[in-house]
């Protein structure tokens, strides 16, 4: 059973599930697991006053008291979860160091143009000599990787927005570079150190170096590969993995990462059919950043997806990436699907009814719910803006956590354009049991 229990209630052996409050309060990635001493120290530390637990999965407090409904706070009551209409959505990770841009700033694109150029050629280079079966020079590749990390940490978007603009000849080379500022981006929403952060950015900028094993031929091959094509192409992670075991100092996370990211958590991916316990975080990591970005990319067989398209349908891929990775991603780039649950930057509660291809990052959103209130509110329609005069989306909630079983009830209204009302949320709903959390009051006089 599910319970919320105070901070002084933690005891090591409990399954936590997640953590009242906003979360950037807590200081784990993750938020389900098996509690240890050296955990509930730092959730203590983080000023987070309750948990979640399952008592089925782990240790029940000694002496259970009913529960306490959250206080009406700004902050949600429970961590962000990916929301879907047709399923939950799980744990929502760390956050980023620091606050990401909205929009792009005109300078920092013109600047983070002319870094994708200097880094196309060295890897062309570096690529070249790969495919003669030479060993890359680290030294060669670091510098690369820090002008994009500082790019990065100026601008995230400006970075990724120019890494989408490729032609089908750049494709090999400048998919490596946008990998590598994907996976900086997402080690700092993540909340990793920076040297490990540097090391997952090498990584990305190397993952795919065994494709220089593959003939011309097969990998721009505009048609459907043959099954003998398509062996060729699931050997290059093991032909790359070769490549880099000869590079002097190369870390073992780009190692893993080349190595392991077309495996997926349900162990259906290659070359060796791992499952999510058999996989690293990087290596997780680097499964999401490089379909992203190749989706996203123009192919010699395949038009590119919109991002908000493209976000919607990995979403869609049960047992392909790990959720939570997932949602860290999307969160991340700014980048909400269609059907997400999304706290506005008014303390509201929105869904995005549709993208926006000319700004990805700024979805037309609906607002329906007060979060400092707790109640309903007249749906409102809107494009997200980057200005403080409009409201815009600034993270990922779950409609679970908030509304509980009533949440398919309350969505269907709102994606109809119709304010949630008591009566209106228990009409033929009888079988509808009460929240896991403190009921949301209606506004009055609605």
């Amino acid at each position: 059973m599910k319970r919320r229990i105070a901070i002084d209630q933690i005891e090591a052996g409990m399954y936590l599930v997640g953590f009242e409050g906003f979360w950037l309060l807590h200081p784990f990635w993750r938020t389900k697991f098996v509690l240890t001493q050296a955990d509930i120290s730092e959730i203590r530390a983080s000023g987070v006053k309750a948990v979640f637990i399952d008592d089925e999965k782990g240790a029940a407090p000694i002496c259970v008291t009913a529960p306490t409904p959250p206080a009406p706070l700004t902050p949600p009551p429970a961590p962000a979860k990916r929301m879907e209409a047709a399923r939950h959505w799980r744990s929502f990770p760390a956050p980023s160091p620091s606050p990401r841009r909205l929009i792009v700033d005109v300078d920092e694109v013109q600047r983070a143009t002319e870094a994708i150029q200097r880094s196309k050629r060295v890897i062309m280079r570096m690529f070249g000599e790969a495919r003669m079966g030479k060993a890359v020079a680290l030294r060669d590749v670091e510098p690369i990787v820090d002008e994009i990390a500082e790019s990065v940490i100026r601008d995230a978007a400006a970075m990724i927005k120019v890494t989408r603009l490729k032609r089908k000849n750049e494709y090999t080379y400048l998919h490596s570079v946008a990998v590598c500022a994907l996976m900086i981006n997402l080690g700092r929403q993540l909340g990793l150190a920076e040297s490990l952060t540097r090391d997952l950015g090498i990584a990305g900028l190397m993952h795919d170096i065994g494709k220089m094993s593959v003939p011309g031929t097969v990998l721009d091959k505009p048609g459907s590969l043959n099954s003998d094509e398509f062996e060729i192409i699931r050997a290059h992670p093991q032909k790359g993995h070769e490549l880099l075991l000869m590079t002097e100092g190369i870390s073992p996370i780009a190692l893993d990462v080349c190595l392991h990211h077309h495996e997926r958590v349900d162990g259906t991916g290659y070359p060796f059919g791992l499952t999510a316990e058999q996989l690293s975080l990087h290596a997780r990591m680097g499964a999401v950043c490089d379909v992203y970005d190749a989706v996203t990319s123009r192919r010699p067989y395949k038009d590119p997806w919109t991002p908000s398209d493209a976000l919607a349908k990995m979403l869609e891929w049960e047992g392909h990436f790990d959720p939570d990775v997932l949602d860290a991603f999307i969160s991340s780039i700014g980048i909400y699907p269609v059907g997400t649950l999304v706290r506005l930057r008014t303390n509201r509660l929105g869904i995005v009814v549709a993208g926006n291809a000319r700004e990805p990052t700024m979805p037309a959103v609906r607002a329906f719910f007060s979060t400092m209130e707790r109640e309903f509110l007249p749906p409102e329609t809107f494009i997200c803006s980057a200005t403080l005069k409009g409201d815009a989306a600034i993270g990922i909630e779950t409609g679970e956590a908030w509304f509980g079983p009533r949440w398919p009830v309350i969505q269907a209204f709102v994606l109809d354009n119709r304010m949630p009302t008591a009566d209106l949320i228990g009409s033929g709903q009888a079988n509808i049991a009460s929240p896991a959390l403190d009921q949301p009051r209606v506004a009055a006089g609605n």
